[in-house]
């Protein structure tokens, strides 16, 4: 739900908050895919169609769209929906390149589905 706290002064989703749920998003989509630690390289294409008022909740939803041998490319989408008539309509549409990671930071790479375990795949 949005909360005035995260608005700007119109009274919708300030668009650095709308970023950083999408960013949290990728990281979720990208750490499941390759089930280590991975980190954002770039943020592509954000998209902002409509605004998302205060009071509003959102839904997003992230998938991986690319493996390379180190990075991912995922893409988010936020709904936003209104609580009491349930109308939904896309607010926002961004695309995220995140890279596998070792412990020190250096990119590794991203596992092939053939090679994770038949419980990481579901």
């Amino acid at each position: 739900m949005v909360f005035p706290d995260q608005a700007n002064h119109y009274g919708t989703l300030f668009g650095g908050n709308a970023l950083s749920l999408m960013g949290k998003a990728a990281f979720v989509a990208a750490t499941r895919r390759a089930r280590c630690p991975v980190v954002m390289a770039t943020s592509d294409r954000t998209e902002f169609h409509v605004p998302v008022r205060v009071g509003e909740l959102v839904e997003l939803n992230a998938r991986v769209i690319r493996v390379g041998r180190t990075s991912m490319t995922v893409v988010v989408e936020m709904t936003a929906e209104a609580l009491v008539t349930g109308a939904r309509r896309l607010a926002v549409r961004g695309s995220f390149e995140m890279v596998a990671v070792d412990g020190t930071g250096k990119p590794v790479p991203v596992p092939r589905p053939s090679l994770l375990s038949e419980e990481t795949q579901t």
